[in-house]
């Protein structure tokens, strides 16, 4: 009788390492993907800040001064519309040692603008992208003024120029 009772509980303790062992593995893979979420969450609150910022026609002095000058349509409230946002990773990054992860977000305007006008709508909706997901990790102080590229404990992050589409 004792003999079976150490078999099942030998067995026990075994099944029980191995769950624990599937436990950790899960950790590892749900963590990465966890920080991906939370950079799309980021990533998305700055694209709505972005245009919220732009549609507005508020801007800085430099940028008002530039958009005056050649950019006059860009000084009236206008609207974007956001198609997508979307990311890939491009594999390991050589410099940083970290895994790159490229956003990409889709828009479309009611408004007929000039490529130039498009590109500089484009830059303040990647600019504030990037700025949010340096706030969401805390990584603003590792990176340049324009947020590129930001970093967080797994990625390093960058944006491809806004498709209008």
């Amino acid at each position: 009788m004792k003999e079976n009772r150490a078999q099942t509980s030998a067995e026990f303790i075994f099944l029980i390492g191995v769950l624990i062992l599937l436990a950790m593995l899960s950790v590892v893979f749900i963590a990465g993907e966890n920080e991906l979420n939370v950079a799309m969450g980021a990533a998305r609150s700055g694209v709505i800040g972005g245009i919220g910022e732009s549609s507005t026609a508020m801007y800085s002095i430099g940028a008002y001064d530039d958009y005056t000058n050649s950019k006059s349509n860009l000084m009236h409230p206008y609207s974007v519309d956001i198609v997508n946002i979307t990311y890939k990773e491009l594999g390991m990054d050589s410099n940083y040692g970290k895994k790159k992860i490229q956003f990409k977000v889709y828009a479309k305007s009611s408004n007929k603008y000039s490529k130039s006008e498009l590109d500089s709508i484009g830059d303040r909706i990647n600019y504030n992208l990037r700025k949010s997901l340096a706030v969401c990790f805390n990584s603003t102080s590792s990176t340049n003024k324009l947020y590129n590229p930001v970093f967080s404990p797994h990625y390093v992050f960058t944006t491809a120029n806004v498709k209008w589409v």
